[in-house]
């Protein structure tokens, strides 16, 4: 039997509280939708269920609330067969919790309450370091603590383990964290908030990723929506386009993306290709209502590659 690509997933874990609605409100507007769903969530959660159920082999490294909704996290994880060793609960802050409203264009709006997310540290990092340096890939977002991230991020690259940031939800980044990263996968926002740039087409993309090459990246993979993605590397630019699909609820597709992306990197595919498999992750995923319960199974893709 081929060997699972062995993937590490540092992040967040929250619970999805969602609502739909006809559009998104404005400021001091009540109005009226539904149906109400609450399911598992979190950018490193997302992922780490994206990637189990594509194939890998996923050990997700997290904080949880002492509380009942951390009690089901633990369980959803370990329901994903994803190992849970380094699950850690802690008493002083309550599990994550996103609130999302998500509109008949399948376009959402979020509000996420970090709790426990914020008290990953760079301790529970050092304790965990088997888990990083023993894998073949490690997977990143920004819902748990940058220096967290950071600190992580140098252990992994110091073993030779490759790196994956999605820098989610965006921000600035010192070039302390962007040298340690192999594989940035930002969205247009994303991009824009880290290198300083517009990015409002392909070719101010490509700007803004050959400035965060600059600024350490050795790779960036530029979502773009349905348009697919952008691919910047020393040796050049690549558009690989996305497929179109009819869009139920966009939620949680960035993390569709990166864990596919991952997971075929992992498994020794080049960027481009990986890049493909991860588009057609994503819009199968958005074809359907929720986050982690929406990541599709590797038959599932496979079936939609054609």
């Amino acid at each position: 039997m081929e060997r699972r690509p062995k993937l590490t997933v540092v992040g967040s874990y929250n619970t999805d509280l969602t609502v739909r609605a006809p559009r998104i409100p404005v400021g001091g507007e009540t109005i009226l939708g539904g149906p109400f769903q609450s399911g598992p969530g979190g950018k490193g959660a997302n992922q780490a269920v994206a990637a189990a159920r594509l194939g890998a082999d996923v050990t997700m490294l997290v904080k949880l609330g002492s509380d009942p909704f951390g009690d089901q996290a633990a369980e959803n994880l370990a329901r994903e067969n994803i190992r849970c060793d380094y699950v850690l609960r802690s008493a002083e802050s309550h599990t994550g919790v996103a609130f999302i409203v998500v509109d008949d264009a399948g376009e959402n709006m979020i509000v996420v309450a970090a709790g426990a997310n914020n008290l990953l540290s760079p301790a529970d990092i050092d304790r965990a370091r088997e888990a990083i340096t023993s894998a073949d890939l490690v997977v990143f977002q920004l819902e748990v603590p940058v220096e967290t991230v950071t600190h992580a991020a140098r252990l992994a690259r110091q073993a030779g383990v490759r790196v994956l940031l999605n820098p989610a939800p965006g921000r600035k980044l010192d070039r302390d964290l962007l040298e340690q990263v192999d594989i940035l996968t930002p969205n247009e926002t994303e991009a824009a908030l880290i290198s300083g740039l517009p990015v409002t087409n392909v070719r101010e993309a490509e700007a803004a990723g050959k400035k965060l090459l600059e600024e350490g990246v050795r790779a960036v993979v530029l979502t773009l929506g349905s348009n697919g993605a952008l691919v910047v590397t020393p040796q050049g630019s690549q558009h690989v386009p996305g497929r179109r699909v009819k869009v139920v609820d966009t939620t949680g597709a960035g993390d569709a993306f990166s864990a596919a992306l991952a997971v075929r990197l992992a498994e020794g595919k080049d960027l481009a290709e990986a890049v493909r498999f991860a588009n057609l992750t994503a819009a199968l995923q958005v074809t359907r209502f929720g986050t982690a319960q929406a990541m599709p199974s590797r038959q599932e893709v496979e079936a939609f590659l054609g």
